[in-house]
């Protein structure tokens, strides 16, 4: 297994190092898992650059970088539900696209075929990691306010959450725009698939 794979099945271990600091209670915990949060992030920019630079792609890469990145991501989004920040059919619509995105990958990896990634599920991605850190500092700054400087109030809070539901209805849209647009860009596996 080269590097670039490596990197990527270390993002999947980095998914359960950030949730489990993510509920630890207190500040420090909360940071922590931001910060194993933009590493594991950055093994997604870092696995692709050296498997281009070493001219080391494989169809494993191609296939299992998505499914670890999927990982990261829904795994925060439903912490998040836990904790009561985002709503649960916001990220229904998520993961359904997932679902529904990977599963037309397999038909199409069945058939010797690999499906990039196009720039409307770029656009997603971008949506959903910008949320996801903004959600992260939301929580970072209301432990520190109500644990440390004590500055943090209900208003503060209906302020913040509000932010955050309008961001992750964005991002529910693209989500929905990008999942659309690969189905009908690759609606031929489907109907082939059917015959």
């Amino acid at each position: 297994m080269n590097i670039a794979n490596k990197l990527t099945i270390s993002r999947i271990f980095l998914t359960f190092v950030f949730m489990i600091f993510l509920f630890f209670k207190g500040p420090v915990f909360k940071v922590l898992a931001l910060l194993t949060f933009m590493l594991a992030s950055w093994t997604d920019f870092l696995d692709g650059f050296l498997a281009k630079k070493r001219n080391e792609i494989s169809v494993f890469g191609k296939f299992m970088d998505p499914i670890a990145d999927k990982v990261l991501v829904i795994s925060a989004f439903l912490a998040f539900v836990e904790m009561k920040l985002v709503p649960a059919w916001i990220i229904v619509i998520v993961v359904s696209r997932e679902f529904i995105i990977t599963g037309l990958r397999l038909i199409a990896l069945a058939k010797g075929e690999i499906i990039e990634a196009a720039i409307a599920g770029k656009h997603k991605t971008v949506s959903q990691m910008l949320s996801i850190y903004v959600i992260l500092l939301f929580i970072i700054f209301r432990e520190v306010g109500n644990n440390i400087f004590k500055f943090w109030s209900p208003g503060t809070d209906h302020l913040f959450k509000n932010v955050i539901f309008f961001m992750m209805v964005i991002t529910a849209l693209l989500t929905l725009i990008s999942g659309m647009s690969y189905i009908i860009k690759n609606k031929g596996l489907f109907l082939n698939h059917s015959q």
